[in-house]
């Protein structure tokens, strides 16, 4: 080992196990933990509300695993290139390493700092450009991505935390002085279902782990609570993917494929971020661009109806207040809101993307655009937009009752036979929202739209 320090840029790799960077830097000299917030050089794409809460608990959790091993979090902001060569002229240290990310920004200072920077692998199943074609290119499509991938499986055993960190001390910014946490008022309150850091990630896989063998029936089902709840904690990089791998793998088999299937495509997004940088503001498809998004007052009135869960839809509704009450929503039901947005109010999904971004605890660039562009239809592997959801339909056939009832008050005191669609019933009460407009009505407008942008 050289006496010579060297810094560990920690950014989406928040935890000391399974981390590449944090064994390599160790292996050179005596560590610099640091983490830059920089909301300069990510433009509109600066983390968001939500992922600031997260962020704060995080980098808590993280200061206090260093502290424990020996290390302290030294924390910067501002522009990242320009703090990390301010750091190493005060330190000495002549090299960074970090985890490698895939977000058009963090690979813009990859790039300034090339010659210093000493890149690793491990947020993901494998490198996005490991991942080739029989002739060499590039996979756009899930599928034969994902067929590609498994043959590359499984990854490479998790590395343990290491026991002790010889570490440098310099000047850190205080977080609190951050104001990461929301107040005046605290809209947040009701995160507290979450623990931020590498031990609640532990936690939260442990308590999946009881149920994965049920995944595949139960994941689609809002009111069973049967997802892993582990996006978050994947998007900070507090667990790696491939701890989740090996330790869903050896506990139900064959029938872990369908959640590692999801986890494939993390990284299948993290692939086409890599190769269409601007995924989260441009249509993949062209055919899209023509087509005549609603704006205007009515539009805006309409979008922020549905932000606050008050489209009349209880589906959606419900799925829209857990949002904001949780910064999580249940995949289905992200898929359902989303496509309510886009298909029935005509809405360009680029704004509910930005809601995303702002209000989701794991609010990541290449799921967040590749969700919201295979829901709209126009990205490279998609839904087609003439296929629209029925949320009402939607709701009944994932027995959405009792997710309803948490999430909608108005309606908790309906049955089944009722709540999918109270207004249908003539059941609805006057406290509930009416709905922005009929599912036929919404459907005929939007597949006009689609046939008049193809012109």
């Amino acid at each position: 080992m050289s006496s010579e320090p060297v810094i560990l840029w920690f950014r989406q790799d928040l935890r000391l196990a399974d981390n590449a960077a944090l064994m390599a830097a160790l292996e050179s000299g005596p560590v610099i933990p640091v983490y830059v917030l920089d909301d300069m050089t990510a433009g509109s794409n600066a983390m968001g509300r939500a992922q600031r809460w997260w962020l704060h608990y995080s980098l808590t959790a993280l200061a206090k695993s260093l502290e424990a091993s020996g290390a302290k979090l030294i924390l910067r902001r501002g522009d990242t290139a320009t703090e990390l060569r301010r750091l190493m002229t005060e330190t000495g240290a002549k090299h960074i390493h970090a985890t490698r990310a895939y977000e058009p920004w963090l690979q813009r200072i990859d790039h300034e700092l090339c010659d210093r920077l000493v890149l690793h692998d491990r947020n993901y199943l494998a490198a996005p450009a490991t991942v080739r074609t029989g002739s060499g290119g590039r996979y756009k499509i899930f599928t034969p991505y994902w067929r590609a991938l498994v043959a590359q499986m499984p990854p490479p055993k998790p590395l343990p935390a290491p026991a002790r960190i010889d570490a440098v001390e310099t000047r850190s910014d205080n977080l609190p002085n951050w104001h990461l946490l929301p107040s005046k008022p605290d809209w947040a309150s009701g995160f507290d279902v979450w623990t931020p850091g590498e031990e609640g990630a532990k936690t939260a896989f442990r308590a999946f782990l009881n149920i994965v063998g049920d995944y595949d029936g139960t994941r689609n089902l809002p009111s069973q609570g049967g997802t892993s709840r582990l996006s978050p904690h994947l998007h900070f990089g507090e667990i790696s993917p491939a701890t989740v791998w090996h330790h869903v793998s050896k506990k139900v088999g064959a029938s872990s494929e369908p959640f590692l299937r999801e986890i494939g495509w993390r990284d299948y997004a993290a692939n086409i971020i890599d190769q269409f940088p601007d995924y989260g503001t441009a249509n993949a498809r062209a055919e899209l661009n023509k087509l005549a998004w609603r704006s205007g007052p009515q539009a805006t009135r309409e979008f922020r109806a549905w932000t606050r869960g008050q489209t009349g839809y209880p589906i959606v509704d419900a799925g829209m207040r857990e949002l904001w009450a949780t910064g999580w929503m249940h995949n289905r039901v992200r898929m359902i809101a989303a496509s309510f947005l886009v298909k029935h109010l005509l809405i360009d999904w680029r704004r509910g993307e930005r809601w995303f971004w702002d209000t989701l605890v794991d609010a990541d660039y290449g799921s967040n655009a590749v969700n919201w562009q295979w829901t709209a239809g126009s990205g490279v592997d998609a839904n087609m937009f003439v296929r629209i959801m029925a949320p009402l339909g939607q709701s009944e056939k994932f027995h959405a009752g009792d997710y309803i009832r948490k999430w909608v008050a108005e309606l908790a005191h309906l049955p089944d036979a009722t709540i999918h669609d109270p207004h249908g019933a003539g059941a609805a009460p006057s406290t509930y929202a009416n709905p922005l407009i009929g599912h036929r009505e919404g459907r005929e407008r939007a597949l006009t739209a689609y046939r008049e942008g193809k012109g």
